[in-house]
């Protein structure tokens, strides 16, 4: 076994179910979303208290090596300790050649990092990034630059809200916020 494979082996990736990332997860662990585009990935990053997802950055994609060492880069100096990816999913909850292509991403990525990983369905989540900036009088050239980070702040405040109720779900005692906000 080379070494190439043998540290593929080592790191290897785990994709997990909701529920097991969160259980998975140190207290105060920080997040990071993730919107793959064909050109770019959109990188948010929720607080410690994983409450609110903000965007960070936009890596333009040159080649798969070097965009996954920046996004290497700023996972280890923000100490995130899992990655949430919008999964392109069709209107009708099926997967397509994007969907694809994301999950072909995540199982690449396992060489690089030993982050775990979930998958949050993105459906619609550009779109309603873009409505909102529209709304804001955003200019074209001002909902390009950001519309990508904004999609991934979109994606993880979305698996951020769902922990939030599972928490609730799971020590539903008043004022309780339960076990992911210790």
């Amino acid at each position: 076994m080379d070494a190439l494979h043998a540290n593929a082996m080592a790191m290897a990736t785990e994709i997990l179910d909701l529920p097991a990332l969160a259980a998975r997860l140190p207290r105060h662990a920080r997040l990071f979303g993730l919107d793959l585009g064909t050109k770019t990935i959109g990188i948010a990053m929720s607080d410690v208290e994983r409450r609110i997802a903000t965007p960070l950055e936009t890596i333009r994609r040159v080649k798969f090596s070097i965009d996954v060492k920046r996004l290497v880069e700023l996972a280890q100096s923000f100490d995130i300790k899992g990655l949430v990816v919008g999964l392109p999913l069709n209107m009708d909850g099926t997967e397509g050649p994007r969907s694809q292509a994301t999950r072909s991403f995540v199982r690449n990525l396992a060489i690089h990092t030993d982050l775990p990983v979930t998958f949050w369905d993105e459906r619609l989540s550009t779109a309603a990034v873009t409505r909102s900036l529209i709304e804001q009088d955003a200019t074209r050239a001002k909902r390009a630059q950001v519309v990508d980070r904004m999609a991934a702040a979109y994606i993880l405040q979305g698996l951020l809200d769902r922990m939030a109720v599972m928490a609730r779900e799971n020590d539903p005692s008043p004022g309780s916020e339960g076990p992911f906000y210790t």
